[in-house]
């Protein structure tokens, strides 16, 4: 140990040790590390809605977060009081049309040979769309998602009553000299997170109604479930849109062909308009990611993590985007006081 090209590659593999090591231990705890990132979405979200309340309201910030939760919580407690018995009704409609209608398209692919015989139809069926009919089976994961859902809400609360305490504490844990670097970089992340969000709120918002007025007018049933899933996945762009729109239509054949058209000529209409309206306002204000961008990265975080890493994939990669961009603007001005230096 005292010859000095031994302590050298001790160092070495030590790095490369440590960050094997470093690499595993995310991959055991990714799923914590995952509530904690949607803690920190979530008190990005309260956060903007109390920096909004402010500028209309002069009052203390833990006054206006409570202002903030006190609201959301009537409007989630009001919404569902007003059409908990006419969504709970309609999602159960919803499951037994989505299973009719999956039915006959199989038995109709069986038919023209692009799937096994009819022998095996029900058990294809029931690997696929049985988890439907067996909610009770899922307790467990059902109790795990509620108690995930619980400690992101409660960390997201104690992230924004504090948001500097705890932007202080990881300072402190930084050498000094990349303190101020890392400030920087934390409240660019920080205001992006609010942008990002912000316009994602909006465009869930106004997509979910427009589709669900769309749908009653057209006559489609259950269209106030279906404006209410549309703005939900609206929160994942791209793939959320595709979903509903599967559903949309599948509903929209189960009441017949006129209506099933006319719920594809909504869903094209109103994903139109998102796209070349909606989308293209909200991102000159917040946060311009591309498309191809924001679906690969939904690719990946949703194979690897799972539902949760889909929901989270956008505030990843803007995230992600922020700090390279950061990084590029240090070395820029490296090579600027270099050359200036010479």
């Amino acid at each position: 140990m005292r010859d000095p090209f031994v302590r050298k590659e001790m160092k070495r593999a030590a790095v490369w040790f440590g960050m094997g090591g470093a690499i595993a231990l995310v991959v055991l705890l990714i799923q914590p590390l995952l509530i904690i990132f949607g803690g920190l979405v979530f008190a990005a979200m309260l956060d903007g809605g109390v920096r909004l309340l402010g500028k209309v309201l002069p009052i203390p910030r833990v006054w206006r977060l409570v202002i903030v939760v006190v609201l959301t919580v009537i409007f989630i407690i009001g919404t569902g009081y007003l059409t908990g018995m006419q969504v709970a009704a309609q999602f159960e409609q919803l499951r037994a049309t989505l299973m009719a209608q999956a039915m006959r398209l199989i038995e109709w692919l069986s038919s023209i040979g692009l799937m096994p015989g009819k022998a095996d139809i029900n058990s294809m069926i029931q690997q696929a769309l049985g988890s439907f009919g067996k909610l009770t089976s899922w307790v467990g994961t059902a109790i795990g998602a509620l108690t995930s859902l619980v400690m992101v809400m409660v960390i997201g609360l104690f992230i924004a009553m504090e948001p500097r305490l705890y932007e202080a504490g990881l300072q402190w844990m930084l050498p000094t000299d990349t303190r101020r670097e890392f400030a920087i970089t934390i409240e660019r992340m920080a205001k992006t997170m609010r942008s990002l969000l912000a316009g994602r709120l909006l465009g869930m918002a106004l997509e979910g109604v427009m589709t669900g007025i769309a749908l009653a007018f057209a006559g489609v049933p259950m269209a106030l479930v279906l404006g209410i899933i549309t703005g939900v996945l609206a929160f994942i762009p791209n793939i959320g849109a595709i979903v509903s729109g599967l559903m949309m239509v599948a509903v929209g054949f189960s009441a017949g062909l006129h209506t099933g058209v006319l719920a594809i000529v909504i869903y094209f209409v109103i994903q139109t308009f998102d796209g070349y309206v909606v989308i293209p306002m909200v991102a000159r204000k917040t946060v311009d990611l591309p498309p191809a961008l924001t679906l690969s990265a939904q690719i990946l975080t949703g194979t690897l993590f799972g539902v949760l890493g889909l929901a989270l994939a956008d505030p990843m990669t803007a995230m992600i985007k922020v700090a390279l961009e950061r990084n590029s603007e240090r070395a820029a001005r490296k090579d600027a006081d270099a050359a200036d230096d010479a």
